[in-house]
């Protein structure tokens, strides 16, 4: 597998927001969403086996574990790591871009679901199909840019029933919506989602890698 980086830090995301957690950020995305945040990996990383990738995760030592990109499901080797990982005792959350099919992750791995919005630029590419695949143990997050991205969020979740089907995360663009906007409408709407902030550029800034 074509890998990014590996590294600690607290998991900034989710509702494992604030936990110690391993990243496994893969190389390669078939996006290019307006917001990305992690364009380096676009490109840029280094080919690892699997046991070598379980043997850094073990020298590490921490139970849970994430694997990102770029795109999770864009290396073909994902699926059988994340087997091996949950096998050898991991909790693993998987952060997908919602284009890729979600059909055969294991399903004892946690999903975290990211439906892109008009904002990102890259709507049309999203395989809805993969809410039939969801477990009450998933999250579905929306990327907010603006209004507009809010409005139409709030109807896919009524649209789609999301929330009988996981839980639901809001978060604001980081440097393009300010977080009290998405709070404003969320709270005038009485809308039952959870608020997602991306916890780690608040304590380490919006540039630093491997954090």
């Amino acid at each position: 597998m074509k890998v990014c980086e590996i590294f600690t830090s607290i998991q900034g995301e989710s509702s494992y927001a604030g936990l110690p957690c391993t990243f496994i950020r893969v190389a390669g995305c078939n996006l290019r969403c307006s917001y990305c945040d992690t364009k380096y990996a676009y490109e840029e990383g280094m080919e690892l086996t699997e046991n070598e990738i379980i043997n850094e995760v073990t020298l590490i030592g921490v139970n849970l574990v994430a694997i990102t990109g770029g795109e999770s499901l864009f290396q073909e080797g994902t699926l059988h790591l994340i087997e091996r990982l949950i096998n050898d005792g991991y909790k693993v959350l998987i952060e997908t871009n919602g284009t890729l099919s979600i059909k055969d992750i294991d399903n004892r791995a946690i999903i975290i679901l990211d439906i892109k919005t008009p904002g990102s630029g890259m709507l049309e590419d999203m395989d809805l199909s993969n809410f039939d695949y969801l477990k009450h143990t998933d999250e579905i997050k929306f990327v907010i840019t603006n209004r507009n991205d809010y409005e139409w969020s709030k109807g896919m979740i009524h649209k789609y029933r999301l929330k009988s089907r996981c839980d639901v995360l809001f978060s604001p663009a980081f440097g393009i919506l300010a977080p009290e906007s998405l709070i404003k409408w969320m709270l005038e709407d009485r809308l039952d989602v959870r608020l997602n902030l991306q916890m780690h550029k608040y304590i380490y800034g919006a540039d630093r890698r491997g954090v």
